[in-house]
């Protein structure tokens, strides 16, 4: 009996062809092939798709693309040890169990120009890519002069409609980052504090998390912030994370030394 194989040769010799090439692929083979290329594309466009939504999710943020773990200057004991917490939070949300077991919040204290702002956006940059988080970067004291426009029922900018915009994002993002709370404020006024209270206890209802931003100390903030916007603050499961020692920040105003030096004078040289 014929194999397929010495059938086709048989044919092709009575439709006149000399050779019939040996190039028989049986159907499975075929089937794995396709297979295999397909998913490869599909993989392609799946990575293609999670870049193009990590893009969004950064362009949306207004986060300082410069605050990276990589440019963050660790020499300090303040640094490193608010660098090994960030590193645990962001590990943390590898457990989705974790994740929606409430809500947590973290709060940078202490001196200007430590890094505070820095290794937060730091979290946020990881948590994007790692985890397409949705991230929000706001100043406080920004959000209070809109929210205190909005009441301008004159204004022709529309700035009632977009603070309205800009407060359903506040409650709806992931990740909220608050820069410059009570910056320059001994207190926030009453309406402000309740403002701020009710956001925190929204967020924390639909398990969001929160990172404060701060230059005062964990009393000081207390009051600027007042009862009710500090007991929304309790209510988190909180990592309080410390920073300080001179800023890192250029020098503006030179030293005396090198006002010394530029001008050729000697403090103790005698005339």
């Amino acid at each position: 009996m014929l194999s397929l194989k010495d059938r086709i040769a048989q044919l092709g010799k009575t439709l006149g062809r000399k050779h019939i090439p040996d190039t028989y692929t049986d159907y499975k083979t075929v089937r794995l092939e396709h297979e295999a290329l397909a998913n490869r594309d599909v993989r392609q466009l799946q990575k293609d798709g999670k870049r193009a939504r990590i893009q969004t999710l950064h362009g949306r943020s207004d986060l300082n693309p410069k605050w990276t773990f990589d440019n963050l200057i660790q020499d300090s004991d303040d640094v490193k040890e608010a660098i090994s917490i960030a590193h645990s939070f962001i590990a943390a949300h590898e457990d989705p169990a974790w994740r929606k077991s409430g809500s947590h919040m973290m709060i940078f204290y202490g001196d200007y120009g430590r890094g505070k702002s820095h290794t937060a956006g730091a979290i946020a940059h990881e948590l994007i890519n790692q985890y397409e988080i949705t991230v929000l970067y706001r100043q406080l004291s920004t959000l209070l002069e809109m929210r205190f426009f909005s009441y301008d029922y004159s204004a022709t900018d529309k700035v009632g409609e977009k603070f309205r915009e800009i407060n359903q994002e506040l409650l709806d993002v992931d990740l909220l980052i608050l820069d410059e709370v009570c910056v320059n404020e001994s207190a926030l006024k009453k309406n402000a504090q309740s403002w701020l209270g009710n956001l925190l206890r929204q967020r924390l209802a639909h398990n969001k998390n929160c990172i404060l931003i701060t230059n005062h100390n964990l009393a000081e903030l207390e009051q600027a912030l007042g009862s009710y916007c500090f007991e929304s603050i309790k209510e988190y499961d909180t990592y309080k994370v410390r920073f300080e020692g001179p800023s890192r920040r250029k020098e503006i105003i030179p030293s005396q030394v090198e006002t010394h030096r530029a001008t050729g004078y000697q403090p103790n040289q005698v005339k």
